[in-house]
């Protein structure tokens, strides 16, 4: 690592930390518990990593957890800045996509951009149900009358399958998106999955990731350019208008604002539809 020791914080050795209490995810939905200790170390890199660009948060990650770190994008422009760096430091890190079936045209075309131009190959994670037989179970489109349980059933189950074996995994949020990640650390263990979570861009502004997809022409989705600040799942997402935050345009005319991948762990599952459970 190249970091420099920091005025006031601790030593950059700390880097060079294990966390032996961390163990690859073993099944769906088992989270595991890491030693106190390792949640304060957590904790301290986390603060180190606080002011410290992309880079050396992804070469960390990559130096401590590799192979046992994963990457979940939905192709945001976030998400396609981290594969650019990861595509320099180890592309080999294993990317999927929560593809729920519902996916823009769009955001799977920028997939094969990806994979031409940056030489990652994402794979497509999908739910065991086909969007047919899964409508079929619900009497019909369950975003328009449970989304929460959309979402819950075809991303958050999913992801749960894709980490069985990971100990780390790396998302693309910002604080500044909304209430939700305000908080949001560099690096936390995430208590829903049972993975350590990397933010490597979580201190960004929206204007920085931007002037990096210029400055290096990194691919991104052309979407963005017709008023999509955020994209989604096509019958949940619209255009924003002026002066609207930028995901204001995902589940509009809703109280919803979250597929649930990055609330709280201690948020509850959505009930199921008057269907029953898949």
């Amino acid at each position: 690592m190249s970091l420099e020791p920091v005025a006031g914080k601790p030593s950059v050795s700390v880097l060079d930390w294990q966390f032996p209490s961390i163990e690859p995810v073993r099944a769906p939905g088992e989270v595991g518990l890491p030693s106190e200790d390792d949640l304060e170390r957590l904790a301290e890199v986390s603060w180190l990593l606080e002011e410290a660009p992309a880079e050396e948060i992804l070469t960390w990650a990559v130096k401590i957890f590799f192979p046992h770190l994963t990457m979940a994008t939905a192709f945001g422009p976030e998400g396609c800045v981290i594969l650019s760096i990861l595509a320099k430091i180890e592309p080999r890190v294993r990317v999927f996509n929560l593809d729920t079936g519902y996916q823009f045209q769009e955001t799977l075309a920028l997939r094969d951009r990806i994979a031409k131009e940056l030489g990652i190959q994402v794979e497509l994670a999908k739910p065991e149900t086909s969007v047919e037989e899964y409508e079929r179970t619900h009497g019909g489109p369950l975003y328009k009358t449970n989304p929460d349980r959309c979402c819950f059933d075809r991303k958050i189950q999913v992801l749960r399958r894709e980490v069985v074996g990971y100990r780390a995994w790396i998302s693309g949020i910002r604080r500044d998106q909304s209430a939700h990640r305000a908080n949001a650390p560099v690096v936390g263990w995430d208590k829903k999955f049972g993975l350590v979570k990397i933010n490597p861009l979580v201190n960004w502004r929206k204007g920085q990731v931007w002037q990096r997809i210029l400055d290096e022409n990194i691919p991104y989705n052309p979407l963005h350019d017709q008023g999509y600040p955020s994209i989604g799942c096509w019958p949940c997402t619209r255009p924003v208008l002026f002066g609207e935050d930028e995901r204001a345009g995902r589940w509009s005319g809703t109280a919803k604002t979250e597929c649930g991948l990055h609330l709280s762990d201690e948020t509850s599952p959505p009930p199921p539809t008057q269907f029953g459970n898949l």
